[in-house]
Formats: structure tokens, sequence, C-alpha cells
């Protein structure tokens, strides 16, 4: 996983993570609408969201077989929790979602906020949308890149 700011220099990005910092440096996302946006297919795509964080009761662990997570706060901030996939229960895989569905514990947390992107690898379970203290609505990219 990577976890940086765009004010950072981002020059030992591979090209894959370094075409959506670029699309994001080029593209005025906090227009964009919630939902997804092609860009070369389903090869390379962003979902838009917009939700209000809350605790790990109501959310769940993931990880992705088939693409790369890019993470990318337009506004608000949100506890993001992080294991590796090796330290977790695997309950199932949805090939159509590319959903892999996983029990476990955190062992460790990232507070993303305007500017900063995470990037989950296949071996990254992630827990999103997690209250820092009081709920908050955020608007978030979320860069899929197929592998």
């Amino acid at each position: 996983m990577i976890y940086a700011n765009l004010k950072h220099n981002l020059n030992y990005l591979d090209n894959k993570i370094q075409k959506c910092i670029d699309y994001i440096l080029n593209n005025n996302l906090s227009e964009y609408t919630a939902g997804i946006h092609k860009i070369e297919n389903d090869d390379f795509f962003i979902n838009i969201v917009e939700y209000e964080t809350t605790t790990e009761q109501n959310r769940f662990w993931e990880a992705h077989k088939k693409y790369i997570d890019v993470h990318f706060m337009i506004f608000g901030q949100e506890t993001i929790n992080l294991c590796f996939i090796e330290d977790m229960e695997i309950k199932g895989y949805e090939e159509q979602k590319d959903f892999v569905s996983l029990d476990g514990k955190n062992t460790s947390s990232i507070l993303l906020k305007k500017g900063d992107f995470l990037v989950c690898y296949p071996e990254d379970a992630h827990m999103t949308a997690l209250a820092n203290g009081n709920s908050m609505n955020v608007k978030k990219a979320i860069f899929k890149i197929k592998i």
C-alpha cells in the first residue's frame, strides 16, 4: 500500500498509479457526480462516492483480486483500517464485483484527509468510511486499475 498526499514529491510512483495522479491534477473531481465514470472502459475507471462516516460495526472488510484501488479524498476525512489479507479470514469472493469479503482485526489505520490518497493492492485488506470521532460527510474518488 502507499499513503501520500498530492503535495508530496510523487516521482517514485509506477506508471499505473501516476496515471491516477495525473487524472486528479487535470480534472476537477469535486464537480463529478456520484457513480462510475469510465476512463478506459473496465481497465481504468473512477467510482465517485459520497457518504457519512460511521463505526466499525456498520462497515466491512474488503480486498480485490483483479484491481488496484486508489482512494482519493475530495473533501471530508475518514479513517481507513488496514491489514494484510493473509492475516484475515476470507469469507467469500464475488467475481463479478471483484469483491473479497474478509473477517479479522486491523493492524493499522490511516486518516485520509482532503488531498490524501491511499493505494490498496490485492494483498491489502481495507475497511473504509470510518468516523474519526464524529460522523462526517465525505466525497471520495476510488480509482480502479485493472492488474
